[in-house]
């Protein structure tokens, strides 16, 4: 019979959902583990080979889990709130609702189609009233907590979606889902004090398996650093300048400042800048950039404040005052002090503006620096009284004397929570004019969004929900009083930020999960995703579930034990897949000629599992005619209980220690080259041991679960090969048959050859002795004693 892979998967996968073989258990008796994927967002593209990789990734290790005993959750969901499913639905005049339940199904067919061994019956949906509830509820309890809080703000605006983005959507400066030129808007948003967790949030990766580009990425994002607040009076004023600095040692080499646009000291000191009017202008241009298009921009741009100075607190000198857009609001204090010998983005500034340069360190190695800026540690000079100090101890008495305060200082702002858009969770507060914010009682929620036609967002920036009367009226829950809902919607964040712990108890309808079941299935044993999600997504999850924690909602303070990721699949020649290159690979054609186990093999052993890896069309040739030949194998070659072959089974024990190496340490390419090794050895054998050939078919089973299931049926088994054990090798078998012998002389290495392992040490001296080489290197000396170490070394001593 031929190969028909659709044929043997699509019955496998009927048989696997009707004996529910992959359903995790509450509370077995068996060890847990927790596999995790980032759930996708079902767009109508359907699945990309992103998805295939990652997921299929996961169902490796978690059917190896299985196999080893494990009570494995390997759950699925939908992330469906978010900005394109509502552009998709402007532009085609199909309600967002309508459109994400068609395709959900298209990306449930898929995902099924691809073998993968989700728990469906855990399957959830964010926008979902049933999930969304527990969504509003975890606000509520932020808002009970006091760390949420609404103020007006600048907020990137894009003109074209007519929508507030955070920072992380905008793209050089464009909308990273239309393209449109961001700019600046003053609007009335929500936040949450994540800030208020970010010791906790740092100093908790220490105790997790994350790679530590992740962890890099985290810490680099909350941007804790240790420094002074000094202040810097403004000459005949009172008003003064307040900077936080990590470097107090360069204080001398301060010769400008730079103010942000959006300084309250500009406008307050309008009367004393001679040129306010080019200062105007130049703001009114800063607000039309995104802050990533501002600190990013090579060329820096600024206005001096002229009419005002600056007095250095270090030596009573005045210096000038510059506006300039590289300075943002949002860090530490919106004010610098700049010093261009010892920071790179000053001295380019100070270059362009023709302003003083004072180099105040030296590196210790010479007398001085001939190159500028110079940001390394050294001896202090120019600094008065501190001259010849290390620069560390005179930061330190630099502070003293000018009664500076010590400081730490974040990159890390609140979490800008709010959009002005309709296809999201529902905030769910009240206003009332004489009790302020309300929330909505739980007994209410969820607060449902509600069927509209006119989903447009608006050209003032409200809420479409801001134009239905009937939903935003309504009674304060406090006084009774009339009172009007919040309007604006969750960023797409929101469902994400807590979705693996719905996974644990996705029915329950009177908690977000029950604590039993939490504590018995988190935290998560292993979590794999793109890398553009190991910043933002990962620390808004780990912020939601530490707050859970300290409420005493969850069981861990840190949700996810161990955080993977995987590279891109890019297209051939290695650009991005897209629609308009026309080089996006579909994996539903792939399935249709290949099958999905061809698909699964190819796109494991395409290349390291963590880099970007651009697309072959002939590599998944390769991996179809491996599994052919495994099928031929099995029609062709005689599988024997009674046979016997040792090279055989040396190779098998071999690849079943590489192979489950392979796995956890994500080494799908080089497992799958190992399984390729061995089918080779046993297409040169007539006849190949039944113990052998179960145990191969069982370490590939993981990587092509369709044709391991159905030749082990063939094989006469009744039960389904995962619910098999996980063979284990025998480590005297793995041994080499031949090993290195080192041949000594005197104690000093001479040469090496290759010898059977085992044999004694009167073969080994026949053995040695007889080297050409040995010979001329004992020549006529006499040989006192030889020392053996068997399977190691031969050491001859000689007088």
């Amino acid at each position: 019979m031929k190969y028909n892979p659709q044929k043997i998967e699509k019955r496998w996968q009927n048989t696997w959902e009707k004996k529910r073989i992959y359903q995790a258990e509450d509370f077995s008796k068996k060890p847990k583990y927790y596999c995790l994927i980032e759930f996708p967002y079902p767009s109508g593209e359907g699945i990309h080979m992103g998805h295939v990789r990652t997921y299929t990734a996961l169902d490796v290790v978690a059917r190896k889990r299985r196999m080893e005993g494990y009570d494995v959750l390997y759950p699925i969901g939908w992330d469906a709130f978010g900005l394109p499913t509502e552009n998709y639905a402007i532009k085609t005049g199909i309600h967002p609702k309508i459109i994400t339940q068609k395709n959900t199904k298209v990306f449930q067919r898929q995902l099924k189609s691809l073998g993968l061994s989700f728990d469906w019956n855990r399957e959830i949906n964010t926008s979902d009233p049933e999930y969304y509830k527990w969504t509003q509820w975890i606000f509520l309890q932020l808002f009970k907590h006091g760390l949420t809080y609404k103020k007006k703000m600048p907020i990137n605006w894009c003109p074209s979606c007519k929508i507030g983005l955070a920072n992380e959507e905008v793209v050089a400066g464009a909308c990273e889902r239309c393209g449109a030129s961001v700019g600046k808007r003053e609007k009335e948003q929500w936040l949450l004090k994540i800030t208020k967790y970010a010791d906790r949030l740092l100093g908790d990766l220490d105790k997790v398996d994350y790679l530590e580009k992740i962890k890099i990425q985290q810490a680099n994002w909350i941007g804790k650093s240790e420094g002074a607040s000094i202040k810097f009076q403004i000459s005949n004023s009172k008003s003064q300048i307040e900077i936080f600095t990590t470097r107090p040692d360069t204080l001398f080499g301060c010769t400008y400042m730079v103010l942000s646009p959006e300084h309250p000291l500009i406008s307050n000191l309008k009367s004393q800048i001679s040129n306010f009017k080019e200062v105007e202008e130049y703001i009114k241009e800063a607000k039309n950039k995104s802050e990533i298009q501002r600190t990013e921009e090579k060329i820096k741009t600024g206005v001096e404040l002229k009419g005002i100075k600056a007095i250095n607190p270090v030596n009573e000198k005045e210096i000038p005052i510059f506006v300039a857009d590289y300075v943002l609001s949002s860090y530490g204090t919106g004010a610098i002090m700049a010093v261009p010998a010892h920071d790179e983005r000053d001295f380019d500034f100070a270059k362009k503006f023709n302003l003083e340069i004072i180099q105040v360190i030296k590196s210790g190695q010479t007398d001085y620096v001939d190159y500028l800026p110079y940001i390394g540690e050294g001896i202090m000079m120019n600094s008065e009284e501190f001259n010849g100090k290390n620069n560390k101890r005179a930061g330190e008495e630099i502070i003293k004397k000018i009664g500076a305060k010590k400081t730490t200082n974040y990159k890390l702002h609140d979490w800008i929570f709010s959009r002005q858009h309709y296809w999201g969770e529902p905030i769910p507060l009240v206003f009332c004019e004489k009790c302020n914010w309300v929330a909505v009682p739980e007994k209410d929620l969820p607060v449902k969004l509600p069927d509209i036609k006119n989903y447009k967002p608006t050209d003032t920036g409200e809420s479409p929900l801001s134009s239905i009367a009937e939903w935003v009226n309504t009674k304060c829950p406090k006084c009774g009083g009339l009172a009007k809902r919040e309007t604006d919607t969750m960023p797409n964040w929101a469902g994400s930020s807590w979705y693996f712990l719905r996974y644990a108890d996705p029915k329950n309808k009177k908690s977000l999960a029950d604590f039993k079941k939490l504590k018995y299935w988190m935290p998560v044993d292993w979590y794999n995703g793109g890398m553009e999600h190991t910043t933002l997504h990962l620390l808004y999850s780990r912020f939601w579930n530490k707050f859970l924690y300290d409420i005493g909602v969850v069981p861990v303070s840190e949700p996810y034990k161990r955080r993977t990721s995987q590279g891109m699949i890019l297209g051939e020649g290695g650009e991005k897949m897209s629609k308009s290159r026309g080089n996006v690979v579909n994996p539903d054609d792939l399935m249709k000629e290949f099958g999905a186990d061809i698909l699964r093999l190819y796109i494991m052993f395409i290349g390291p599992f963590n880099q970007a890896i651009a697309w072959d069309p002939h590599g998944i040739e390769g991996t179809s005619r491996f599994l052919n030949k495994i099928w031929n194998i099995s029609q062709t070659a005689k599988i024997d209980k009674k046979a016997k072959n040792e090279k055989l089974e040396r190779l098998l024990h071999k690849t079943i220690k590489k192979v489950g190496e392979d796995i956890e340490s994500m080494g799908f390419n080089t497992a799958i080259s190992s399984l390729m090794i061995f089918v080779n050895q046993c297409s040169e054998i007539g006849t190949i041991p039944l113990p052998v050939w179960d145990n191969f078919l069982k370490i590939l089973a993981p990587f092509a679960p369709h044709i391991s299931e159905e030749l082990w049926n063939k094989l006469g088994y009744k039960n389904s090969i995962f619910k098999e054990v996980w063979p284990k090798y025998d480590s005297k078998l793995i041994k080499e048959e031949n090993f290195e012998l080192i041949i000594q002389i005197n104690g000093k290495l001479r040469h090496k050859i290759s010898a059977k392992r085992g044999f004694s040490q009167k073969e080994a001296e026949k053995l040695v002795l007889a080297e050409e080489r040995v010979k001329k290197l004992i020549g006529n000396q006499k040989i006192k004693k030889i020392i053996f170490v068997k399977d190691r070394l031969i050491n001859i001593v000689v007088s």
